[in-house]
């Protein structure tokens, strides 16, 4: 049987691997006597999911133990303190924002052996599956192992090969943008540039001169030549996002570009030579654009010489559980140090709701619930996906949320005036969870 770790942080005067040792025979012990050399043992060794830090005053400051902690937040932490310690708030903030549990010194190494066993097994069943949190060479951003997303992978593992366009059809936030720097750092262009263009958010009156560059004097203003987007995408992808937003004299000029190689700044007369692989997107249909007459029927098929579909979140119903995790380790800095993962019924809600946003109402929801939660799990209100009826979680009921917490924290700050360790109190939160409130709220004491 493989035998649990234990990283212990401790004074070598504690000498806690022997104090520990009896109670422990069935754990590998191994003690440093800093924070430091727990970060490097951790840097070198992904196998612990248990820690104990063994508080010396003398040693570790709060604050240097705070910035540890966060840093290895993933990990379940049990603490020893002098009863006198606990008498500071700084020391009391650790425990309640870090530690799943903590002792008193002199610490009874049977107790110690039972509170992290506990700890262990609570660790051990917190952990998922890692699996398809990449694809299998580390490449693709696509997260995910049903089927709909490994032939997205297959997909582009095919089309990153060859130079000709690409054209990727999706609904809104389902990951275009990130199909294409897929497509992109696996092709051989990788070291060139990846330039991004939201065809529709350009003024139609400077889009010509922003895709295609201007020469000095082309026009008022224009006290300096510039290089176009398409220019500076030289050795590498050009990504036109929202493709069909693209108006139709653009279309011309996009279109000969395609054909020839070559543009030509506003202002002159010379065609310059660029090289450059275009990936266009969409989340309409082009097809229908051209039959409605929006849409150029040559540039179309121009542009859609390899098609890639990227599949809505509601085909990948296998994969929410498996992208929740991703999106809460991505933003994990934005969250409180206790806050562990989601709950059962977190991902219930999850797997229950239909993501009408995709991939983007994902992320919203999930870095939504870490600024948002005080719990040490995520539960379905956090998320927003409190009720059947209400799981669109509309704009206003957001806006009045987030108002009656706002007023609910100024009350509080009248009542204690203006005393944060006081008002936190009242509210039932540590001092660091009213900072961070207060920080979201923008506002000051």
């Amino acid at each position: 049987m493989t035998r649990k770790r234990l990283l212990c942080i401790a004074p070598d005067e504690l000498n806690a691997t022997a104090l520990l040792a009896d109670a422990m025979h069935d754990w590998e012990i191994r003690s440093v006597s800093s924070l430091a050399d727990a970060g490097r043992e951790l840097r070198d060794n992904h196998r612990y999911v248990v820690g104990l830090l063994m508080h010396d005053r003398e040693l570790q400051r709060p604050g240097e133990i705070d910035a540890f902690l966060r840093r290895h937040s993933q990990m379940q932490w049990v603490g020893a303190f002098r009863s006198r310690d606990l008498d500071n708030a700084a020391c009391r903030d650790l425990v309640v924002e870090h530690l799943c549990d903590y002792h008193t010194f002199p610490v009874d190494p049977v107790r110690m052996a039972h509170t992290l066993g506990h700890a262990h097994g609570w660790a051990m069943l917190r952990r998922r599956p890692q699996a398809g949190l990449a694809a299998p060479d580390g490449a693709s951003p696509l997260v995910g192992n049903c089927d709909a997303i490994v032939r997205l992978r297959a997909q582009i593992d095919r089309v990153a090969k060859v130079a000709a366009p690409v054209l990727i059809w999706g609904e809104s936030g389902s990951g275009k943008e990130l199909t294409a720097q897929a497509v992109h750092a696996q092709s051989d262009r990788a070291d060139g540039p990846f330039v991004p263009i939201n065809c529709g958010a350009i003024s139609p009156s400077l889009i010509h001169s922003e895709l295609f560059g201007y020469e000095r004097g082309a026009f008022t203003g224009a006290t300096k030549g510039k290089a176009g987007l398409i220019e500076s995408a030289n050795g590498g992808t050009l990504f036109l996002d929202e493709i069909g937003d693209l108006p139709k004299d653009m279309q011309v000029n996009l279109l000969r570009f395609l054909q020839e190689q070559t543009i030509s700044r506003v202002g002159s007369t010379r065609s310059i030579r660029v090289d450059v692989r275009v990936v266009a997107a969409s989340h309409v249909q082009l097809q229908k654009a051209v039959a409605s007459g929006a849409f150029r029927e040559d540039l179309y098929y121009r542009l859609a010489v390899l098609p890639v579909t990227v599949p809505p979140l509601r085909e990948r119903r296998d994969d929410l559980p498996l992208l929740a995790e991703h999106f809460f380790k991505l933003y994990g800095d934005e969250k409180s140090p206790r806050l562990k993962g989601f709950s059962n019924r977190a991902i219930e809600a999850i797997l229950e709701h239909d993501w009408p946003g995709n991939v983007r109402e994902l992320i919203n929801r999930v870095r939504r619930a870490l600024v948002m939660s005080d719990n040490r799990l995520i539960m379905p209100e956090d998320l927003g996906l409190g009720g059947g009826h209400a799981q669109a979680a509309p704009a206003a009921l957001d806006d009045a949320r987030m108002r009656t917490e706002r007023s609910a924290l100024r009350e509080c700050l009248d009542r204690s005036g203006q005393n944060v360790s006081r008002a936190a109190r009242d509210l039932g939160v540590s001092r660091t969870t009213m900072y961070r409130l207060l920080s979201k709220h923008g506002m000051r004491t």
